[in-house]
């Protein structure tokens, strides 16, 4: 018989959550937390309100708790709120949520009755209440109650929130654990349950670069203590790859702010690798993370991170000088990696005024070196990147979008032009628009649309200057390898001759290159037919690829281009779906595969 079998769990009704987590713990044979976590104690079933909206929700919690939580008695304070979130009928996360926003008479007596409920609670609904309450006003003693709590289920997310003001390592540790569905993280988790730093360094090594894990670069940062095993091994050369391959995820702002932002480290980190990075082997793979790195600081959100005058450009200069003046000028066939360093190289250090500084206005068109083809253009005011300054939901759109179309030129006549559209899409959570005029000598950036905090001033910039910054980054294609030089030739074909697609009663809806495929150039046609049959409507979806082969972009756009002249693309592109009523009316097969997905918009949404 188990240990878990010789005893009989405790009664939840009368046993505190913090008691039961302890419990649990106590009694698993191995010590190891479920990635879950454990389930909370039976129970009646929470409480459903369908009919209570938001507002009112909170107007309820307001009443009912607002005026218990400024009794200087805790004990009688959390008797009161136990009744009182019983009444409500509400779950305990809708109560958590509304509670982390009432305003406090008296602070020093609600923290004094959120530990008496952490501690004391016996459901999740009081006890949420506690946690939302510590996620203000919390301090370093409530640290292990917290974590306690955090081994159950349910309470995790109120938890990771306090103890991101308290103590970021316990808090990353939480988040790690209760993601890690592939059990990639186990090791680390429990090297780093274990306090043993050697072990720890080990498993961080071990995490493969394409791991999904990787997405949670800052939550295993800091709950690694990232910062400290590079003190301990400032010349560990693997330690100092991972390092560089983590900031660099960080740094990444494809679907929200960037948690390189939110890395408390980060400065001292960045300042420790570049450091010491003369210990890193010369491989194409440390090269080319470098000049990521390089990319990040020049451009990147870990600009807006609170650098000591100077400092910044100091690591700039660092990283020119380590990298090699070039690579093979000719990459073999295929080598990406080479490729993207040769045309990238001098990117982030090359454009200075004589003074030193960065221009008054700036594009650096980005993108990654591996097989991602995402490709933003970075737009820089006085240095500083303001898509993620004002916006960060996102990464700012592609240049076929803002260079290709013409869309940032300024004319007398107010232009709006959206800078970056959140991943989610716009109607989800929104994007960042700015009217674009030309005002005598000066094109000025003001009537700011959706973006995040205080309204961003009115930028007002020299309009020569503006001009021929405009003028280099639309003639500069370096950052185009071949599939995507192909497609933006036959995107600009299509937009001066749109009577190549108009007479088979398509038009593009997308050209770009595949999101899983980036040597394949995608063409995306929509099919709107001028007189369906009866009964039906909507579109139709085709999907050209045009694999890279050998020839010049220039000579295989033209060829695609010529083909469209004389060959309807329907009878040679791929049907992808669309309106199913009108599919079958018209013999296609419906129900089948969509098309190949649309890039994100900064990736390749057509200009």
């Amino acid at each position: 018989m188990s240990v878990r079998d010789e005893r009989e769990p405790l009664a939840p009704r009368t046993t505190s959550l913090y008691d039961y987590a302890l419990f649990r713990h106590g009694i698993e044979p191995d010590g190891r937390v479920p990635r879950r976590g454990y389930p909370l104690p039976d129970g009646p079933p929470e409480p459903r309100r369908k009919d209570l909206t938001w507002q009112q929700a909170q107007a309820e919690v307001t009443d009912a708790l607002t005026p218990l939580l400024a009794d200087p008695d805790p004990v009688r304070a959390a008797e009161a709120v136990h009744r009182r979130v019983a009444e409500l009928a509400m779950s305990h996360r809708s109560l958590r949520a509304h509670a982390a926003r009432l305003a406090l008479a008296d602070e020093d007596a609600a923290r004094r009755t959120a530990r008496q409920l952490v501690r004391t609670g016996t459901d999740a609904a009081a006890v949420g209440v506690g946690i939302a309450l510590l996620i203000r006003l919390g301090e370093p003693e409530d640290v292990p109650c917290l974590k306690t709590l955090g081994m159950l289920r349910g309470l995790q997310d109120g938890v990771i929130a306090a103890l991101d003001q308290l103590d970021r390592q316990a808090a990353g540790l939480l988040v790690i654990r209760g993601r890690d569905r592939s059990e990639q993280l186990t090791p680390l988790t429990e090297a780093i349950t274990s306090g043993d730093a050697e072990a720890t360094r080990s498993a961080l090594v071990s995490l493969p670069d394409e791991s999904q894990a990787m997405w949670l670069a800052r939550r295993i940062a800091e709950a690694a203590d990232l910062r400290g095993l590079l003190r301990a091994r400032p010349q560990d050369a693997e330690l100092l790859a991972l390092t560089g391959r983590l900031l660099h995820r960080m740094s990444d702002q494809l679907d929200s702010r960037a948690d390189i932002i939110d890395y408390l480290p980060a400065r001292a980190v960045y300042e420790a690798l570049v450091r010491h990075a003369d210990r890193l082997p010369p491989t194409p793979e440390h090269r080319s993370l470098l000049l990521s790195l390089a990319l990040d600081l020049h451009s990147g959100p870990a600009v807006l991170l609170n650098w000591r005058p100077g400092r910044r450009r100091a690591l700039l200069d660092a990283l020119d000088r380590l990298l090699p003046e070039e690579a093979a000028p000719e990459p073999a066939p295929g080598d990406r990696q080479a490729d993207w360093f040769r045309r990238n190289r001098y990117l982030p250090f090359a454009r200075r005024t004589e003074a030193g500084d960065p221009p008054r206005w700036e594009l650096v068109v980005v993108h990654d070196p591996g097989d991602s083809p995402g490709v933003e253009t970075r737009i820089l005011a006085d240095g500083i990147p303001l898509v993620p300054a004002l916006f960060g939901k996102g990464r700012a759109n592609p240049p076929e979008y803002l260079l290709d179309s013409g869309r940032l030129r300024a004319a007398a006549e107010p232009r709006e032009v959206q800078l970056c559209e959140a991943y989610c899409t716009e109607g989800c959570c929104g994007a960042l628009y700015v009217t674009i005029r030309r005002d005598g000598d000066e094109v000025v950036w003001d009537g700011w649309r959706g973006a995040v905090g205080p309204p961003p001033p009115a930028y007002r910039f020299d309009a020569a200057a503006y001009d021929a910054e405009l003028a280099r980054a639309e003639q500069d294609h370096s950052w185009c390898w071949p599939a995507r030089s192909t497609a933006r030739l036959i995107a600009a074909g299509l937009r001066d001759r749109p009577e190549l697609t108009a007479r088979w009663e398509v038009a593009p809806s997308w050209i770009g290159t595949d999101w899983r495929d980036p040597d394949t150039t995608v063409a995306q046609f929509r099919y709107t037919p001028s007189a369906p049959p009866p009964g039906t409507g909507g579109s139709l979806y085709f999907a050209w690829r045009l694999p890279d082969e050998d020839g010049p972009p220039r000579a295989r756009a033209a060829a695609a281009l010529q083909r469209l002249e004389t060959d309807d693309p329907k009878t040679f592109a791929s049907f992808g779906g669309g309106n199913d009523e009108l599919a079958e009316a018209l013999g296609y097969r419906t129900g089948g595969a969509p098309p190949p997905p649309p890039p994100p918009p900064r990736a390749g949404r057509p200009g």
